[in-house]
This record gives structure tokens, C-alpha cells and sequence, in this order.
């Protein structure tokens, strides 16, 4: 327990930088047996052909013999200085008979596909394959994110129309870093740029940081119609089957899970680069959540009336948690990292700057939670209140056993609420009078005409029952009429 909360301080002192590094996977090097028809790199004895009418650039790292080649119409080769092509006429056993071998088309690779990428905190990261897991539309380039492509690889890929430029903080070409809009534009309209930048679509290099420590929108929601069209072609364009009952569909995700997804509110105290760190460092790095992907960002959470009417949105630190268990166990991993979040944002949520949870779970098990917002120490305080309400009714009652205090009787307290309530009567009966019509001629500031009641008298005349107040006029008889 002691090296938690050595550990919460260190994590605080932590410098936030919200960076976030996106690597291209797929890559045309003549070396990569993927780009081959027969997933092989070409020997001695084969005939190398590339489509005449694609345009591609293709990066070669070594040397290679060839009975022959065909060559596209505009491409190029990107050699190594060790990298070359040699005509072979000698027979060579590992290579056979030889045949006819294709290069791939590469135009499939498009910018907006979320298979072709992997994200990471560093470059180290990317290296050592250590790869973040994002909701869909974040697993492409967001708007203050650092791209990379590989240096000593070449490729191709397909940048669609869309409705606004695709914005990057910057992009890093076979080792050259572009952070200026400028220059990237210029290196597009070179032959090597048009040759791996190809489509109609937009991309601008801001060299915009994220300084909001609470974290940035990725701002890849206007383009999540073409992102899940992108990924469901992978699927035979659906959504694979889930097996839970009740189905999530977080924020910026193409398809519902089975899972947990945790929504918290937050001040301007939180860090979400630290709260990350919390979570893989106090919980991601168990054993027992080894098979367990999460996910954690700002979305913007839109709201709707009656759950149909649109109207509007609200920025949120949306968490996804998603395992790789199958059947009714689906999600079981999930819900256990879930609620063990929850448990902790209760004890220590103030401390990262989080105000409120909201918890919705969905597992094969075929039940589901829905666990609404619950503040941080709420649980704490009504604990703490009925513990003093439980102690003041104890004393209290201890206090009147040993006689120290005494409360009135009932009886008591009736008899005076019905002594003020005669006189607030009377008091209302001496302030407010009328005029009698049959004497209007006599002024009201007469001093001849005495009134009906003076003094003592005035008292006589009110009669308290248990029908209500009554008064007696002197002028007639007993008869009595009811106010």
C-alpha cells in the first residue's frame, strides 16, 4: 500500500505532453514478400513485371538477379547504396524454374483506414512495438499528432476528398521532418511525393501543439463516415456479431462492443497524460489484465432529447475497456478493470482532478449494468452523515432516559399552538373592521357612537369552538353565526 501512494505524487510531477506518434504500417519496398502476387520475393529465375499503367515508388534495399523485368510507365526505384539488379542466366536450385511475378496494387491503402496505422506515446514505443489501443476514428491521425513514415521505406497511399483539409501537427518522409505546411506542400509536388501521396485529398501541417492539459478533441469526427467505411471492408462491410446482450457504442467507435466504457467529468486540475499513466501503471501492468485493451481520450458526448432529438454535445474523458475473452465470458476481464477504476476514482479521484463517473458495462454473461453518475466521495459522505445522525438520535435519547432535558407533551404543545392561534384572532378582528349600511351616515371618526366592544368586553365576545371562531352580536339575540 505504501508504494501507491508513494507512487500517486511521482505521477503528478510528471510532465504532460499529449503528444501522440502515428506510424504508417504498410510499405512498397521490393524486399516486402506482402507486395508480391505470390508473397515471395522475386529470385534468379523469374520474370518481374509492375502494371504499366501504376504509378509507384518502390524503395530496394539490396541486390538482386533477375532473368527479366517490366517496368510501369512513371515509377521509380529508391536504391540503397548497396541495392542494385543484375541479369542472371545461371540455373539456381532454390529458385526452380522460375515464373512470373507481379507486383501488388498498392492504391488500396488509403489515408483513413484505422488497420493501416499504429499509435504510440514515443518513437520508442513504435519501435519496440508498443502500440496504444484508440477508439476507430483516433487510431487515424488526429489534429496534434506527429506521422510518421518509416525511413528506408517507400509507399503509396491514397489521400480521399473530404468536406476539410486533414490537419497534423507534422509528418516525417524518409527521415525529413516536415513541421511547416509550406515546405510539405512543396515536397508533394515533387515526383517522389506524387508517387506516395496520391488522391484528391488535403493535408495541412499545423505544428499545433495540444496545450489543454485535460486533453484535445481529435477532431477525426468529420471524417468518421469514410474512417468506418475504410475498416467495415475488411469485414464484408458489417460490423462483426457481438455476444453480449446489451451492446456498447462508444464515442468515435464504428461498432458496438461488449465491454465497459467509464465517462468522467473533470476539472481544470486533471491531467490526462498523468491519469493515463495511473491506469497502466496501477492497473494495465497486472497479470490478470494482461488480455485487456483500454482506451482513454476527450470526446465531445452528444446529447439528444427524449434519446432522439439531437441538441448538442459536451466535451468528456471517455475510457473503452475491451478484453479477449469469447463467450459468456465475454467482457468479464473489462467489468472487473472497470469496477476496480471506479473503486479507485472514488478513493483518489480528487487527487487527479475527476468530479464524477459513469459507468456502462455489456458481457456475454448476459447481463448488463448501467451504473449513472456518481460523484467522487459521495459514498464517504453519506456514510460519514448517517454515522452523526445515528449518534444524535442516540444522544438525544440518552439525554431524556437520564432526565437531563425533557421535551413537552403533547398535549402542551396542542393547548398553546390553540392559545396563539385565539389570539392572532382577536389581534385580526380588532385591526380589521366593516361598515354596517344601515349607519352610514354616521362618520367613522364620530367620538358619539361608542363601539360594540371595549375592553374586557371585547374578549367576552369571542367564543372558541371546535367548529371554528364564532361572535355573538349584542344588538340582536344569542343566535350565533360562523366566520
Amino acid at each position: 500500500m505504501e508504494t501507491k501512494y508513494l507512487f500517486l505524487p511521482l505521477l503528478l510531477l510528471m510532465g504532460s505532453t499529449n503528444a501522440v506518434y502515428k506510424q504508417w504500417i504498410p510499405n512498397t519496398n521490393y524486399e516486402n514478400a506482402l507486395n508480391w502476387n505470390e508473397q515471395r520475393v522475386p529470385c534468379s529465375q523469374d520474370t518481374v513485371m509492375f502494371d504499366s499503367g501504376k504509378k509507384v515508388s518502390v524503395y530496394v534495399q539490396a541486390s538482386h538477379s533477375l532473368k527479366d523485368m517490366y517496368l510501369p510507365w512513371d515509377g521509380e526505384f529508391i536504391l540503397s547504396p548497396s541495392a542494385g539488379f543484375l541479369a542472371s542466366t545461371e540455373d539456381i536450385a532454390e529458385c526452380g524454374k522460375g515464373s512470373t511475378i507481379m507486383f501488388r496494387d498498392t492504391d488500396q491503402h488509403k489515408w483513413l483506414d484505422p488497420t493501416l496505422w499504429l499509435s504510440g506515446l514515443s518513437v520508442d514505443d513504435l519501435e519496440g512495438g508498443k502500440s496504444l489501443f484508440h477508439v476507430d476514428a483516433e487510431r487515424v491521425p488526429c489534429q496534434y499528432d506527429d506521422v510518421i513514415f518509416p525511413p528506408e521505406t517507400s509507399f503509396c497511399v491514397s489521400i480521399e476528398a473530404t468536406d476539410s483539409a486533414i490537419q497534423l501537427k507534422s509528418i516525417s518522409v524518409m527521415g525529413q521532418k516536415f513541421s511547416r505546411d509550406e515546405d510539405f506542400s512543396q515536397y508533394r509536388q515533387s515526383n517522389t511525393g506524387k508517387l506516395q501521396f496520391t488522391g484528391p485529398g488535403s493535408l495541412q501541417i499545423t505544428n499545433t501543439k495540444c496545450r489543454d492539459k485535460t486533453g484535445c478533441e481529435c477532431g477525426n469526427n468529420l471524417f468518421l463516415r469514410e474512417i468506418c467505411s475504410n475498416l467495415l471492408r475488411h469485414h464484408g462491410n458489417k460490423c462483426p456479431e457481438v455476444t453480449c446482450a446489451n451492446p456498447l457504442q462508444p464515442v468515435g467507435h464504428c461498432c458496438e462492443i461488449c465491454g465497459a466504457t467509464v465517462s468522467l467529468e473533470h476539472s481544470s486540475q486533471f491531467d490526462l497524460e498523468n491519469y493515463r499513466n495511473r491506469l497502466t501503471h496501477t492497473f494495465l501492468s497486472l497479470t490478470k489484465y494482461s488480455g485487456v485493451k483500454l482506451a482513454i481520450s476527450k470526446v465531445q458526448k452528444p446529447l439528444t432529447v427524449l434519446g432522439i432529438i439531437p441538441r448538442g454535445s459536451i466535451p468528456e474523458i471517455q475510457i473503452v475497456i475491451i478484453d479477449d475473452k469469447n463467450g459468456s465470458q465475454t467482457g468479464s476481464d473489462a467489468q472487473q478493470l472497470a469496477y476496480d477504476i471506479m473503486s479507485d476514482i472514488q478513493s483518489h479521484g480528487q487527487t487527479f482532478g475527476i468530479i464524477k463517473g459513469k459507468l456502462l458495462l455489456a458481457t456475454g454473461s448476459g447481463t448488463s449494468a448501467h451504473k449513472t453518475d456518481i460523484p467522487v466521495g459521495t459514498i464517504f459522505a453519506s456514510v460519514i452523515g448517517f454515522i452523526i445522525c445515528v449518534a444524535l438520535i442516540g444522544a438525544t435519547y440518552f439525554l431524556y432516559r437520564t432526565g437531563v432535558i425533557r421535551l413537552p407533551s403533547f398535549h402542551a404543545i396542542t393547548f398553546k399552538r390553540m392559545r396563539n392561534r385565539t389570539e392572532e384572532v382577536v389581534t385580526n378582528m380588532e385591526s380589521k373592521g366593516f361598515e354596517n349600511p344601515i349607519f352610514d351616515g354616521i362618520p367613522d371618526n364620530s367620538t358619539d357612537v361608542p363601539p360594540l366592544y371595549e375592553g374586557e368586553e371585547a374578549l367576552k365576545g369571542i367564543v372558541i369552538r371546535q367548529t371554528g371562531v364564532q361572535f355573538t352580536n349584542p344588538l340582536y339575540d344569542d343566535s350565533t353565526n360562523d366566520i
